[in-house]
């Protein structure tokens, strides 16, 4: 079990957050933030609950699993190998990185945030770090992960991004990537009329918000691939999410009214939808090709 867990600052120094883990958050028009970015405008405070809410919505998807992809004959131990280690890029509440660990005792396990909301006692091969991810060069070594686990992620250069994915990859590992749109998407009848109007048909306050969510992402240098960036799948999560937006669209400039607006008439389409509205998840795994001597 480990209470506390270290923190990798960008030029490699090394500390601990302890009980006391105020100095990694601040206040953000009236909501508790991570301090180590400024890119990510969704409060830390719900932080964890709306973490579980992905990965039970994941896992469902999954039928019950953590992964897709052979995860489990990449961990095998193996007699005369190391350890085999995996690497949980934006790890959120540490759900994942600890159903892992539990899955595959043999494995060490690192996972990776912006925020100390991760459980403070957990398996003895789970560890917690806290690093910026939207770095140049992550501050780990090139080939030194078996398994690669990133979701819903913030980045200012997501091409960067898979490149040090792949450094910090070994040969033969496996890399695991999970985006949403944060397009939503409605039935065919409305989709079209979307398309030809420009307006959306049944959920306006539901489409702005996104276009506006979309907007300020945009605006802030997150860059995501193929419009993908950070979202929510279960009804639970966006309920907990839409409220969660105001602070980006207050610094973004919006007025308090208008921010308030705008979240209500999605939370309106939300609870009393006219058309069935959904949204596209991204899975990709893949493996490093190994090398041939």
């Amino acid at each position: 079990m480990r209470l506390n867990y270290p923190v990798i600052f960008p030029l490699n120094q090394l500390t601990y957050v302890g009980e006391d883990d105020s100095e990694f958050f601040c206040q953000i028009h009236g909501r508790r933030f991570n301090a180590l970015s400024t890119r990510y405008m969704l409060p830390a405070a719900d932080e964890e609950e709306r973490s579980e809410l992905q990965h039970k919505t994941i896992q469902f998807l999954f039928n019950g699993k953590n992964y897709v992809g052979p995860v489990a004959d990449t961990l095998k131990p193996r007699e005369g190998q190391e350890r085999c280690r995996v690497l949980d890029l934006g790890t959120g509440g540490g759900f994942w990185a600890i159903d892992l660990a539990d899955e595959f005792p043999s494995a060490e396990v690192i996972g990776v945030d912006l925020a100390p909301v991760q459980p403070r006692e957990v398996p003895a091969n789970c560890t917690f770090e806290l690093c910026d991810l939207d770095q140049w060069y992550l501050p780990y070594p090139s080939e030194h992960f078996d398994v690669i686990h990133a979701r819903f992620m913030h980045t200012g250069n997501y091409s960067r991004f898979l490149h040090e994915i792949a450094r910090m990859l070994r040969p033969g590992g496996l890399v695991i990537l999970i985006e949403p749109d944060t397009e939503p998407i409605a039935d065919e009848k409305t989709a079209s009329q979307i398309t030809r109007s420009g307006q959306p048909s049944g959920m306006r306050g539901w489409f702005t918000l996104w276009e506006t969510y979309r907007r300020c992402l945009r605006d802030k240098g997150i860059d995501y691939p193929v419009a993908l960036s950070i979202g929510q799948l279960a009804w639970m999560n966006y309920d907990m999410m839409l409220p969660a937006m105001k602070p980006l669209f207050l610094s973004a400039g919006m007025r308090d009214w208008e921010a308030k607006k705008l979240i209500e008439e999605a939370h309106q389409d939300l609870y009393y939808p006219l058309v069935r509205a959904s949204t596209r998840l991204h899975i990709v795994h893949a493996t490093k090709k190994a090398k041939h001597l």
